[in-house]
């Protein structure tokens, strides 16, 4: 008959130890004889039967005949093995992983905060796994993270305060089932976006946190217990962390507030509500490193002791803290100080709650709202609870605010179920009688299958397919020339060619299709950056490129040299009339006439049939006019947008004195431009301010709700995609790229440029929607580094990036200016 008892008592496991030891000829060590001894303690106080091993008193030749005695311990009288590190640890990485691994199933707790393994430690930990039921990897130095490995039995993941990480690979945590608490606080990432999509695989995760609302003693009265979560009044949630962060950023200690709701639950984050008495150190800067690990700051909050002694309880006694609040009485007091709503005034609200350690996606417009309505499971965001009321609002907040799928799709279909319904209609339709009347609804729309597809291929992933243009075929005779790129643009009827001007005054016609330079136009002196490209539509081997030194040239590139080590005379080009300090040029609907803005008040212009300037209108603006732009369809219409914060639109038939009209932003225009059949102009100012107007009479039709960042120096761009059904919009300040509908103004996704390795943050210099590929478009940027480049980096909203490698390509690039669009 079986029995339950275990084979091996620890006695008998502590002479294996011995033994083992003499056949290697290495000494015992003491502490981990001490091991065995406690654990042996602990045991006949009737405690968990623990055995706790600190990695700092190893060294390397102490594992093997530790290792020898593991597979016995799988069946001996010690319920559960904890590792831990320390500050002084100098066991090898590949020795600490076997010794982990070696335990298999007692393997409990596993310690690595401020570990110091290196990133091969890391990397082979997340790709392997390990059968932990908790692990701490507080500090530690990912910088996108792919724990794909098998952690079957984790239930809580401390990855606070590794401020390197960023993002999240597609394969992270699709082997974490258990998965039950997550923290996240302090580190660097952003993307609600690809953050949801890492996380909706953990489908019993409960609580989660990306930064801890903490109770603030000072402004919290005393109060006795509370009730049920789901019986409390409607009193809303603290007020937004944007607003208070900033006033109550002197309070030292920090209190853990439990929403009472599951005390033993509570506890899973230990490793994070165990205070040690010494202020949290000064983070140091990121390392350059520029693998998928980073190596950054040392963080020393928690002990470890308090928290084994938490997990022999069992796991069901409240942490001690020095501002511990109870259960019944922080509930008491969450609901008197949760009495606004995120985003109220501050002074409608009592500071009775603090944020502390925020993560930039704590910052995002309404992001807890998308968390909450995003993970139906969880029960805890932030320390706070999630009530009936809160996923009410969050559901409200996010069909506002957020699109789920393109095009107002309500849910994820199959690029194979929309084509086999699509089949499915077309044969229904052939077999009805040629008398009955077709129904022309929404789904028997020309587009609707078109933007289904779209839809699910949007849908299936949020890591959109993202690669750096790379440009060949221009050869000096010493190597590959390498370029500059400082302003871009599609070619409107060869979907193939794209044109760039270049930092060093170069013109490159490309096929972006597969990086072949076509034609290339050599600087020769003649010019500097160049910051204003068009192309003749009737005339598509035509275009007209501006420098900022003012030069103007007409080139037609059937007549250029294909390399650069073709010789170029001149010859296919046309001069015309120089317009200084230039930012802008564009052709009208016709051809015939082209228009030049730049660092005045004034526009010039110019006859393409005859190669000379017509005409320069004056003092249009009061101050600099950055940007021009010809409607689409009416050759003689015309808009500007000036840094004095207007928008005028003018018309040429009428001698432009005064214009059409004039609407205003809230700061200086950074570019404007009409949607691709004239209904709207879209305007684009400092810091994020982006609204439709129509065309017709500049009315406000939609204001897009980008936060801003507070820097008048972000200057922002915007261009409609897919027709005019979304815009995208970036700034120069900023990493990202925001995708709306031009419709309804709702959000679709954020597009994240991540340079490789810490530190090479990447910013928007300006970007375009591709006019033939729907969901694609192309994004001129560069790092924030000093005498680095630019680049083109091409997305592809409808493919999904390679699960094992995001865009990380790492150039150099160029400060940001706000010339051009």
């Amino acid at each position: 008959m079986a029995t339950d008892i275990p084979s091996f008592n620890i006695p008998t496991l502590e002479q294996m130890y011995i033994d083992s030891c003499k056949r290697r000829d290495v000494l015992p060590n003491t502490e981990i004889l001490s091991g065995f001894f406690k654990a042996e303690v602990k045991k006949s106080c009737n405690e968990l039967c623990s055995l706790e091993i600190i990695l700092d008193h190893l060294k390397d030749i102490d594992v093997p005949p530790l290792l020898d005695v593991c597979a016995t311990i799988e069946t001996s009288e010690i319920e559960a093995v904890d590792i831990r590190n320390g500050p002084s640890c100098s066991l090898n990485g590949e020795c600490a992983l076997s010794l982990m691994r070696a335990f298999n199933q007692k393997l409990r707790a596993v310690d690595l905060q401020d570990s110091p393994f290196g990133k091969d430690f890391l990397r082979e930990l997340s790709q392997r796994g390990l059968a932990c039921q908790i692990l701490n990897l507080r500090s530690s130095h990912f910088r996108k993270l792919n724990m794909a490995g098998k952690f079957m039995q984790i239930h809580t993941l401390n990855l606070d305060f590794s401020t390197s990480l960023t993002s999240f690979l597609e394969d992270c945590f699709t082997c974490m089932p258990n998965l039950i608490c997550l923290s996240m606080c302090e580190t660097r990432v952003a993307n609600l976006w690809t953050t949801i999509s890492a996380l909706s695989k953990l489908s019993c995760l409960v609580e989660l946190r990306f930064q801890k609302w903490l109770c603030n003693d000072s402004a919290s009265p005393s109060a006795s217990s509370g009730g049920n979560l789901e019986d409390q009044p409607d009193v809303g949630l603290p007020i937004s962390c944007t607003d208070i962060g900033e006033q109550l950023t002197d309070i030292e200690e920090e209190t853990y507030l439990n929403p009472g709701t599951d005390e033993a639950f509570r506890n899973l984050f230990s490793f994070n509500n165990i205070a040690i008495n010494q202020p949290v150190q000064s983070m140091m800067e990121d390392s350059s490193d520029d693998s998928e690990v980073d190596f950054s700051s040392n963080w020393r909050e928690f002990g470890y002791t308090d928290l084994l002694a938490n997990f022999s309880s069992g796991w069901n006694r409240q942490v001690n803290l020095q501002n511990e609040v109870s259960s019944g009485a922080s509930l008491n007091q969450k609901e008197e100080s949760l009495t606004g709503s995120f985003g109220r005034h501050i002074a409608d609200v009592p500071l009775k709650y603090i944020p502390r350690h925020a993560s930039p996606i704590c910052f995002e417009k309404h992001y807890r709202e998308y968390m909450i309505a995003s993970l139906p499971n969880l029960k805890v965001l932030d320390n706070l609870p999630v009530r009936k009321i809160d996923r009410e609002r969050a559901a409200v907040t996010f069909s506002q605010y957020f699109e789920y799928l393109p095009y107002n799709r309500k849910h994820k279909e199959s690029v194979v179920s929309i084509l086999h319904k699509r089949e499915i209609k077309e044969t229904r339709s052939h077999i009805q009688s040629k008398n009955q009347k077709i129904s022309y609804s929404h789904g028997n729309s020309q587009y609707f299958y078109t933007r289904s597809l779209g839809a699910a291929k949007v849908g299936s992933s949020a890591w959109p397919f993202l690669h750096s243009l790379s440009v060949s075929g221009c050869d000096l005779g010493d190597g590959s020339r390498s370029f500059r790129p400082r302003q871009f643009e599609y070619h409107p009827s060869l979907s193939s060619l794209m044109v760039f001007g270049t930092l060093d005054g170069e013109v490159v016609v490309v096929n972006h299709e597969n990086g072949k330079v076509v034609r290339y136009v050599p600087s020769l002196g003649a010019m500097n950056s160049v910051l204003g490209l068009c192309w003749l539509k009737k005339y598509p081997s035509k275009l007209i490129a501006g420098s900022d030194n003012g030069s103007l040239k007409l080139y037609d590139i059937e007549h250029l040299p294909p390399t650069v080590t073709g010789r170029y005379l001149g010859a296919g080009s046309i001069t015309f009339d120089d317009f200084d300090q230039l930012t802008s040029v564009h052709i009208n609907s016709t051809d015939e006439l082209f228009l030049a803005s730049g660092y005045s008040k004034n526009v010039a212009l110019y006859d393409i049939n005859y190669g000379r300037r017509i005409q320069v209108f004056t003092d249009m603006h009061r101050e600099h006019i950055n940007v021009v732009k010809f409607s689409n369809h009416s050759p003689s219409i015309f808009a500007t947008s000036s840094f004095d914060q207007d928008v005028k639109l003018w018309d040429l038939r009428l001698k432009p004195i005064r214009p059409c009209y004039t609407t205003s932003s809230s700061r200086g225009n950074v570019m404007v431009c009409f949607s691709p059949d004239d209904h709207y102009l879209l305007a684009s100012a400092v810091d994020n301010e982006v609204r439709q107007l129509l065309a017709v009479d500049g009315r406000l039709h939609l204001s897009f709700d980008i936060k801003p960042t507070g820097s008048d120096q972000n200057y922002t761009r915007s261009y409609y995609m897919n027709g005019r059904d979304y815009i995208i919009s970036g700034s120069c300040d900023e990493h990202v790229v925001r995708v709306c509908c031009a419709q309804t103004g709702r959000r679709l996704r954020d597009i994240s440029l991540e340079g490789k390795g810490s530190g090479t943050s990447m910013y928007v210099q300006s970007l375009r929607g591709d006019p033939f590929r729907d969901f694609n478009m192309s994004i001129l940027a560069a790092h924030m580094r000093p005498n680095s480049k630019y680049e083109i980096v091409k997305v592809n909203l409808l493919a999904s990036c390679d699960n094992a490698k995001g865009y990380s390509k790492s150039q150099d690039s160029c400060p940001s200016n706000s010339m051009g669009g």
